[in-house]
């Protein structure tokens, strides 16, 4: 909560300043994001229980990791978008890319914190193979939880977080926020009560969310679809 406020504090502040607010806000939500993926791996991969202290050693450790990756990924996307802005088929056509790397980058963050590449290529390039071998267990949990609303609703999500590869920490905090609007919506809440209740509940989902995704990713990486079924067969036997 306490990054989510400074990310919305510091976006305000970076749109009046034109390009420095744009490296201001980069740098800010590299931090955001660094923090919260560095307190995830504390809670993912150590025993220890985690404290206050956690918070500050946590501080943007992965600051360099965002940084870099983003950078590689959105300066070709920008080119693309300015490139294809005279074509009638242009949106469609960077949706469709965005809709692409959603899907072949989605693990980059927990590459990050538990694969420890150190450079941002490999990160890219491990994120897409084990896409290749795990997308059924990966992916499925995320469309039994967005199986209600349509595909138009994860179309519409995978679409516009793509540009980052969730590392973006606004775009990390729509996906949650865009499932619990959707939900209290079915159930008729009044909107101001439902505005209240969905931006208190969304960094907890977000938790939630980064969480889950990270035990996964331990569970699936450095292991194939065949040897886990070798493993789950001679458990049972």
């Amino acid at each position: 909560m306490a990054l989510a406020t400074l990310m919305f504090l510091i976006t305000s502040f970076a749109m009046a300043l034109w390009m420095l607010g744009g490296f201001l806000l980069g740098a800010a939500n590299a931090f955001a994001v660094g923090t919260l993926l560095a307190l995830v791996e504390q809670a993912v991969l150590s025993s220890q229980p985690m404290t206050w202290k956690d918070l500050r050693h946590a501080a943007g450790q992965y600051f360099w990791d965002v940084i870099s990756i983003g950078f590689i990924v959105l300066i070709p996307l920008q080119f693309l978008e300015i490139g294809l802005q005279a074509n009638p088929y242009g949106p469609a056509i960077v949706s469709a890319v965005f809709f692409l790397l959603f899907l072949l980058l989605n693990p980059v963050p927990e590459i990050i914190y538990q694969a420890r590449l150190g450079s941002p290529l490999d990160s890219l390039k491990e994120s897409y193979e084990f896409v290749l071998e795990n997308w059924i267990e990966w992916f499925l949990p995320l469309a039994v939880v967005l199986a209600p609303f349509g595909l138009s609703f994860f179309f519409g999500i995978s679409s516009q977080g793509g540009r980052l590869i969730g590392l973006d920490f606004l775009q990390l905090l729509q996906l949650p926020f865009a499932i619990l609007s959707q939900l209290f919506q079915f159930l008729g809440l009044s909107s101001l009560l439902s505005t209240v209740v969905v931006l208190i509940l969304t960094p907890i989902g977000l938790v939630t969310m980064m969480l889950f995704r990270g035990f996964l990713f331990k569970a699936l990486h450095g292991s194939s679809r065949r040897q886990r079924q070798f493993h789950a067969r001679s458990l049972g036997s």
